[in-house]
């Protein structure tokens, strides 16, 4: 299987749910919610793509960064690439349901472990996305990260408890789910947390709790105040607000005030092994991958997401070696500049 024939079959199952674009950039899908593309006018997932194209890299050759170590840990796991695959779900209402939930979320977790990384798994208005990640979790011995919506608290406790049975490495909140109708239609509301609140689930359980929606830097110091071991820069693909500024315009001003004291993820746009390069250089600790995984498991299952992950590893490795990196660690805001 080559990534032409899983593209294609792709393009195929999805139907128009999503058009499989060569360039995934927002602008043929904008405001189809459900589908794939990002809320109202759709320019909050375009800024995430924008923001990335602005960024240029340094190129420097006299070096000896000639086998770069694209390996990183990230929260005690150790991955072959600074990525992951970001958790989503909606394959009935958002991908015209070409495989089942189940099915995808196993593509997606078995092919992050083949690629020698991780996934996550989301939650959404049906309970049953949910349990089918965390079945997913479970058979592949608990290599998969969970990421609840920021429902009512004992909820959160219970779908904790769920995480921590099937021996997650760790456990988050995409708090910037808190806007979603869909789930306050099918009887499960979700909301906005305080700094007590977050608190109170952080300290609910033994697992490192990722902080998944941060935007500003004011709410990336409330998310360490409130003790998370982790925290996501993202405005969701664009899907709940429009008009947020890029992932990679704020990344670095959040990198200013919290970095060192949690692992920052950064999540938008990325589609490239360079994208990753620049999100790194701009103080990520690591990476998310959405869209394009969804596009790799459902024309390929867990091999298409597996083969995406190495096509992105291959592209990152020679990023460094034509940037003079050697590793993860020595990428620093030296590799890029911005635009004019």
């Amino acid at each position: 299987m080559d990534w032409e024939e899983i593209w294609g079959k792709a393009k195929e199952r999805l139907n128009g749910y999503c058009r499989v674009c060569k360039d995934c950039n927002g602008r043929g899908c904008a405001g189809e919610v459900p589908g794939m593309g990002g809320t109202g006018e759709g320019r909050s997932f375009i800024n995430n793509c924008t923001a990335l194209s602005e960024i240029l890299l340094n190129m420097r050759t006299v070096h000896d960064a000639v086998e770069p170590d694209t390996s990183v840990e990230v929260l005690g796991q150790k991955l072959s690439l600074p990525a992951l695959a970001a958790p989503m779900t909606g394959v009935s209402y958002n991908m015209g349901g070409p495989i089942s939930e189940l099915e995808f979320v196993q593509a997606i977790i078995q092919g992050s472990i083949q690629a020698g990384t991780l996934g996550m798994i989301g939650d959404g208005a049906d309970p049953a996305m949910y349990g089918s990640g965390i079945q997913a979790i479970s058979e592949a011995g608990g290599r998969g990260i969970p990421v609840i919506k920021p429902r009512e608290q004992k909820e959160i406790f219970r779908y904790l408890a769920q995480a921590e049975q099937a021996s997650a490495p760790a456990a988050g909140i995409d708090i910037d789910g808190a806007g979603l109708v869909t789930m306050a239609m099918k009887g499960q509301p979700v909301g906005p947390k305080t700094v007590g609140e977050l608190k109170e689930i952080i300290q609910s359980t033994e697992l490192p709790f990722i902080l998944k929606g941060i935007m500003t830097p004011d709410e990336a110091i409330k998310a360490v105040e409130a003790g998370a071991a982790g925290i996501v820069v993202s405005n969701h693909g664009g899907r709940v607000l429009d008009c947020t500024p890029g992932v990679a315009h704020v990344l670095p001003e959040i990198v200013s005030a919290v970095k060192g004291e949690v692992v920052i993820f950064a999540d938008g746009g990325v589609r490239s092994g360079i994208d990753i390069l620049k999100l790194i250089a701009l103080g990520a600790d690591s990476v998310l991958i959405g869209r394009p995984l969804a596009i790799a498991a459902v024309g390929g299952g867990a091999e298409g997401v597996r083969l995406y992950f190495e096509k992105l590893k291959a592209q990152l490795f020679q990023a460094m070696i034509l940037t003079g990196c050697s590793s993860i660690s020595g990428i620093d805001g030296s590799v890029i500049r911005k635009l004019q």
